[in-house]
């Protein structure tokens, strides 16, 4: 490897964990804003989205330049490669951390449901799968993002059983169903940034072990 193709991997590396925490940072945000009732932090959020959205455009140039300058092969292909998939996804977990903190905006703004739902389980489990996602690709460790996809399967069970409650709810409350709407997707959201959380488990499998595991049945 080149010293020139080297620089510029790292460089990939560090602006693609700036990226990470960028993300993070907004998710946390969306959730405690959800969770804690608090609007100011969901319109921290909603003022950020614009940054990540610069920052994916940066690194997927960046991405592009290191492969028609260095045309890498191998091992430094996969990286380059998994660095695009983890860059979108990153940026799709934003676009739904805004969702979340736009929706807890207007939740804050009238009276709470009143009913158990599980979300603290939820965004607990949600918080794990992107920290552990994003350390297994900082760490290249299998082991964790095979334990992502795993927890995967408990964020969609909460989910499911979300939309039992909530359908309940509406039944017997018609008043709430706007309320309750709002408190479904959020739900929904928090399930989709799961996924995003397992697809860059997925891209650390494949890069560390040339393993496709995206269309296999975790067991």
């Amino acid at each position: 490897m080149s010293k020139h193709l080297l620089r510029d991997l790292d460089n990939l590396k560090r602006e693609l964990l700036a990226m990470g925490s960028m993300v993070e940072e907004a998710i946390n945000k969306a959730m405690i804003s959800l969770l804690d009732r608090r609007p100011e932090l969901a319109k921290e959020v909603m003022s950020g989205d614009a940054s990540i959205d610069e920052k994916e455009v940066a690194i997927e140039e960046e991405c592009l330049k290191v492969l028609a300058l260095h045309q890498p092969v191998a091992g430094d292909l996969r990286y380059v490669i998994v660095v695009l998939k983890v860059n979108n996804d990153l940026e799709r977990m934003g676009d739904l951390a805004l969702n979340i903190a736009e929706r807890a905006a207007y939740l804050c703004s009238h009276d709470s449901l009143g009913a158990f739902l599980g979300f603290n389980r939820m965004v607990e489990l949600v918080r794990s799968m992107v920290r552990d996602s994003l350390d297994a690709l900082v760490n290249l460790d299998v082991p964790r993002a095979r334990n992502v996809l795993e927890t995967d399967d408990e964020v969609d069970e909460i989910n499911r059983d979300m939309f039992g409650r909530l359908q309940d709810l509406m039944k017997d409350n018609p008043e709430t169903i706007k309320r309750a709407v709002q408190t479904l997707s959020c739900s929904k959201h928090l399930e989709r940034i799961a996924d995003h959380a397992t697809n860059i488990a997925e891209d650390v499998i494949f890069m560390v072990d040339g393993e496709v595991v995206r269309h296999q049945q975790v067991v």
